[in-house]
């Protein structure tokens, strides 16, 4: 039997006792350690006195350290630096493992070749039945197919500890699984998918998230200093609609410019490129969903709103990741 230890990185949410409480009933051997990493800003005890105690005999195998609220690739690499074993399972608080998902986590390491570094989990997101799932759902949904998540992500040490860990200049839970998976591959290790399995509810969500993932087309700028314009196809990720927006926010500021100089026609002209660049991205994210008033309000107000946002913190990622500094490849 293959030991292992589980890392899982918090802000003690709500979420957090369900995952701990799944991970405590799910039979198979059992952890070694599980190491919580708080990752709030200024961590209390008190929220943390209730998902400790769903634990059981699961407690006293659990350390918590803190990590100073600087994200969750700085977060996983606090808990790293206790693990002792072979291998670090890493768990996100708003996950819950299977029935079996210690039983299969040990097959799936005591399976890995030796050249395997890593054993992405299976994980599912349900969805509701009776109506067409948000905007929101869907893309909570996406992580599914997702290649190399954190959500389930188990990591040979040795492996990690090669390629550096994750890279905290990644401040969001967005692309700090990817860039970590493609600094493994190109060291000559291996990741493959496990059979284990885990549910990722769709948690609730403010009708404005959509804005403020805007932030993670920064990140996507990082991964392009580090990973060249390929990294998409390497990383098999989607490409989004960056150049969409940007073409929108474009369209939008000449039409205004265009007006204060007084030329009418041409900013009639680029005005309507911009609202039917509007209509597209708002139609293609309303017609799949419920279509209720809240939701078409929400994704009408918000599709007029993402592509300035997209752009800006495309630009301004761009700006500050200009120099960032390139890791040195590992020879396998």
């Amino acid at each position: 039997m293959t030991p292992y230890t589980v890392v899982i990185p918090t802000l003690v949410r709500d979420t957090l006792a369900d995952c701990l409480a799944a991970l405590a009933a799910a039979t198979g051997p059992r952890p070694e350690r599980i190491v919580l990493v708080d990752d709030r800003p200024d961590p209390t005890p008190g929220p943390l006195e209730h998902p400790l105690g769903v634990l059981g005999d699961l407690r006293v195998r659990t350390t918590v350290v803190t990590s100073g609220g600087r994200g969750p690739a700085a977060a996983r690499n606090a808990g790293l630096r206790e693990v002792t074993t072979g291998w670090a399972a890493f768990l996100d608080d708003d996950v819950q493992v299977g029935p079996h998902w210690c039983a299969q986590l040990v097959r799936d390491l005591d399976e890995a070749s030796p050249d395997t570094a890593g054993v992405q989990g299976v994980v599912t997101v349900p969805l509701p039945g009776e109506r067409r799932p948000t905007d929101w759902e869907r893309g909570t949904a996406s992580l599914a197919s997702a290649r190399w998540i954190t959500a389930d992500m188990a990591y040979r040490t040795d492996a990690l500890e090669q390629v550096g860990g994750f890279d905290e200049r990644f401040p969001r839970a967005f692309r700090e699984d990817a860039d970590l998976a493609l600094r493994v591959l190109d060291a000559g290790w291996r990741i493959r998918r496990g059979t284990r399995t885990t549910r990722h509810p769709v948690r609730p969500a403010s009708r404005w998230v959509s804005l403020k993932q805007q932030r993670g087309n920064a990140d996507d700028a990082l991964m392009r200093r580090l990973h060249g314009p390929g990294w998409w196809d390497r990383a098999v990720a989607p490409r989004g609609r960056i150049r969409r927006h940007a073409a929108i926010t474009a369209a939008g500021a000449a039409a205004l410019l265009l007006a204060a100089a007084r030329r009418p026609r041409a900013a009639a002209l680029a005005g309507l490129g911009w609202a039917a660049g509007t209509a597209e991205f708002a139609r293609v994210r309303i017609v799949p969903g419920p279509r209720t008033r809240h939701e078409v309000t929400t994704m009408l107000v918000t599709s007029v709103l993402i592509p300035p946002a997209a752009t800006w913190h495309r630009l301004s990622g761009t700006w500050r990741h200009r120099a960032a500094p390139v890791r040195q490849e590992v020879a396998p």
